[in-house]
């Protein structure tokens, strides 16, 4: 017997069922870097809150739970208005293309009793700014509502009321540039007045939502933020 080609002709073919049944290394995912500026006042940049507890770095967190990498640029400022929005955009600068921008602005024209019609064409500007930013691309732009201090302890004794009648006006407006513009609008208003019951949503200050809040604004802003960047 020619045993030992035989052995031979066995190895081989052994060698061959291990090859075609080993499992190959699937191939490393690959991460996308994207660009975020997030523009707008003191609910844009945490007033009372420490800096992972702000919405746009707890919305940065999510994305990257989803695979992106986040490049994230905050322009705000406790105290802005409209066109002080636009002025401290000037002094900082930016680096367009981006591919998410946020734009949350108008609570301080509210507060100041400026003008509606004034609030409108500033923020229409800005808006138009926004696209800008994003490439020209009016969906990778969101617009959040303004949330109802009305509802805070800081309110007491100013006219609650009044208050959430005049955010309400001065939503409507921002929502009709927005979506004329073909912007993504996410209302948290509704979820904002929830602190009326719920004081844990509001931080120490008794006037700023807390972390707690911001994150539930996370959960209603992250689907449109994943639409617009993939």
């Amino acid at each position: 017997m020619h045993i030992f080609p035989l052995l031979i002709t066995i190895l081989f073919t052994a060698f061959l069922l291990v090859a075609c049944t080993t499992p190959t290394s699937a191939p490393p995912p690959v991460t996308l870097t994207i660009r975020y500026l997030a523009l707008g006042d003191s609910y844009t940049i945490g007033e009372s809150v420490p800096e992972n507890e702000r919405w746009p770095v707890q919305l940065r967190a999510k994305l990257q739970e989803s695979g992106y990498q986040v490049e994230l640029t905050v322009i705000a400022r406790t105290g802005w208005t409209t066109d002080e929005l636009w002025e401290g955009i000037e002094q900082t600068g930016v680096t367009p293309p981006y591919d998410l921008v946020s734009l949350l602005i108008g609570v301080n024209n509210q507060y100041r009793g400026r003008p509606l019609q004034e609030y409108r064409e500033q923020f229409r500007f800005l808006v138009e700014k926004a696209i800008e930013y994003a490439g020209n691309e009016p969906k990778h732009v969101i617009v959040v509502s303004i949330p109802d201090w009305g509802v805070t302890p800081f309110a007491a004794g100013r006219g609650s009321e009044r208050i959430s009648a005049e955010i309400d006006a001065f939503n409507q407006v921002n929502r009709e540039e927005a979506e004329s513009a073909g912007c993504i609008y996410v209302d948290i208003t509704p979820y904002s007045r929830t602190a009326l019951s719920d004081r844990t949503l509001l931080a120490s200050d008794g006037l700023h939502p807390s972390g707690k809040m911001y994150a539930g604004w996370v959960e209603r802003i992250l689907p449109a933020a994943l639409e617009a960047v993939k």
